[in-house]
């Protein structure tokens, strides 16, 4: 028992040095760019940025929001992740509370759940997509981003796999009572189902934050931009923007701030909302993922 309990223990070092390691690995990279945000031309310039700003000044922020382009930007990704994500949530509970049921009350449950997860597999590919969207006259609009996506299979397969976990006796003596499917749903095992929406909801608001590929398919204007699409725009060709939103007086600007403090400040500030929101989540996004079976 005592080497049991000492090897224990120094597993536990080992992993807790690892998983430090490695959190580590995630944090230092965000705190190094806001360093470099928050940093003169020439300390970034001259490499002298580590994790804390040199020669602080926030003319790169002042840029980002006298540039029009970035707040557009935002606010179509604002308007897209809340749009999306009440389409995504109404979809998954609508489709994950039917499948939940067994074989024996849902006729084909089989045939819809083989369905379901094909599709999560196999899609029909990007020039496929891309020409339904087109004729359906979606091109250059909001609903471009959020329809192709509209019902997430992998959300709602953990939606389901969450109710199937609650007693059966909570439908059961709501039927009796005369209780509808529709009356259950919302008044029986939504307030129930807080832990898992908050889950699904997290990935939802996360993959529609940072999807940036389905703008530039769908959005031919450049205007039409989330702020993703245009975040990665701004890494490829910022001194353009730069210039765009200057007037051509590039000299000005660069005397006060360069390239990679403008792209720095754009970045850090994409990533902030997400940051803000999780902490309200996270509580309900453990329970979520914990809670799996009817405890007796």
């Amino acid at each position: 028992m005592i080497d049991k309990s000492f090897s224990k223990r120094i597993f536990d070092i080992f992993n807790n040095i690892f998983l430090v390691a490695v959190c580590l690995t995630c944090i230092l990279p965000f705190v190094h760019l806001f360093a470099v945000s928050f940093s003169s031309n020439v300390a970034v310039l001259t490499n002298s940025v580590v994790f804390l700003p040199v020669d602080f000044n926030i003319d790169a922020y002042i840029f980002a929001f006298q540039n029009g382009r970035f707040l557009a930007a935002l606010w179509i990704s604002v308007q897209r992740v809340a749009l999306g994500l009440v389409i995504n949530i109404l979809l998954i509970v609508l489709t994950a509370y039917p499948l939940s049921y067994s074989k024996n009350r849902l006729l084909f449950r089989n045939f819809y759940m083989f369905f379901f997860v094909f599709t999560m597999i196999f899609s029909g590919g990007l020039i496929p997509t891309f020409i339904v969207v087109s004729r359906l006259g979606l091109l250059n609009s909001m609903w471009a981003l959020v329809l192709p996506g509209a019902l997430p299979v992998f959300s709602m397969i953990i939606f389901m796999n969450f109710i199937r976990s609650l007693p059966d006796e909570l439908r059961e003596s709501a039927m009796i009572d005369g209780a509808g499917q529709m009356t259950i749903l919302f008044k029986i095992m939504m307030p129930i189902l807080k832990p898992c929406i908050a889950t699904v909801a997290l990935f939802s608001i996360v993959a529609h934050w940072n999807d940036w590929f389905s703008g530039l398919i769908y959005m031919q204007n450049p205007l039409n931009y989330p702020l993703q699409t245009y975040l990665q725009f701004l890494l490829l060709s910022f001194e353009d923007v730069m210039r765009l939103a200057t007037g051509g007086d590039m000299a000005q600007i660069m005397a006060r701030m360069n390239v990679q403090t403008g792209r720095a400040a754009q970045l850090f500030m994409g990533a902030v909302p997400v940051l803000i929101v999780y902490p309200f989540l996270q509580k309900y996004f453990t329970t979520g993922l914990v809670l799996g079976s009817v405890k007796g």
